[in-house]
């Protein structure tokens, strides 16, 4: 199939980057069979980080198995506030972990940082195991606190939590990759979006050493009951923004 062959078909399937998703395709085909069967799951809506089995996330290459979250490129800038905060041999612990790339990115940038992940979908455990375990990381399978070692307790310094946070009524208008390809745990919030942070920041201050730092992912608009919620759980929270990457994020300190 030529260069231009494929670029049509992804360009008629709707796909915004044609060329640059053809190259992608190219480069993880075996051959001409491989490559037009990649070309036809990507034509059909899958999400292209499904297809080539990777995503690029903060200059790491996180293996993306089917039926799990594609990390965003806007949690980069989560990933990188939460490298800000952790000095050298940190507890770290990523809560809704997906496919592990926020404990994979402290684990290449924090020098002898002790991380540990969860996810309550089985799909996700299995890959982050592959992103985060070859690195040093632990991954668990379970919900939100409930898996991990009980003498972490009072000790993490920096708690990842990228929480699903998409109001429960908004689902349906999500794009199709992201409603029919990823699991709807990784998506729905809840009512106003802010459920399972409800759930986190009740339990946080129990898991944080002081000083210790929760992070997590918001939109713009969610900011204001965001802030409540964590105040209301005895944390100091803060909102940092990068109007680049269209990213809002909470920092809420012990």
């Amino acid at each position: 199939m030529s260069d231009l062959g494929v670029v049509e078909r992804l360009r008629a399937a709707g796909c915004v980057f044609a060329e640059e998703e053809a190259e992608l395709l190219r480069a993880a085909a075996a051959g001409t069979a491989e490559l037009d069967l990649m070309v036809e799951q990507r034509a059909s809506g899958l999400p292209l980080e499904h297809v080539v089995g990777w995503a690029e996330f903060a200059g790491l290459r996180v293996e993306v198995d089917p039926r799990v979250f594609v990390p965003r490129r806007r949690t980069e800038f989560l990933a990188g506030q939460a490298v800000g905060l952790a000095r050298a041999g940190a507890v770290c612990v990523d809560l809704c972990c997906g496919s592990g790339a926020a404990a994979a990115v402290l684990l290449e940038a924090v020098p002898d940082a002790e991380v540990h992940a969860s996810d309550i979908e089985p799909a996700a455990v299995r890959c982050a195991r592959r992103n985060v375990e070859p690195r040093g990381g632990r991954v668990y399978e379970g919900d939100l606190f409930a898996p991990l070692p009980r003498e972490l307790r009072g000790r993490v310094d920096v708690l990842v939590a990228n929480v699903p946070y998409v109001p429960s009524g908004e689902v349906g208008l999500l794009p199709t990759e992201a409603r029919v390809h990823e699991p709807l745990v990784a998506l729905d919030g809840g009512a106003d979006g802010l459920d399972v942070l409800r759930r986190v920041a009740a339990e946080a201050a129990a898991w944080l050493a002081p000083g210790g730092s929760l992070l997590t992912e918001t939109s713009e608009q969610q900011c204001g009951p965001a802030l409540d919620a964590l105040a209301a759980a005895g944390l100091t929270p803060r909102v940092v923004t990068d109007e680049d990457l269209y990213a809002t994020v909470v920092i809420a300190t012990r």
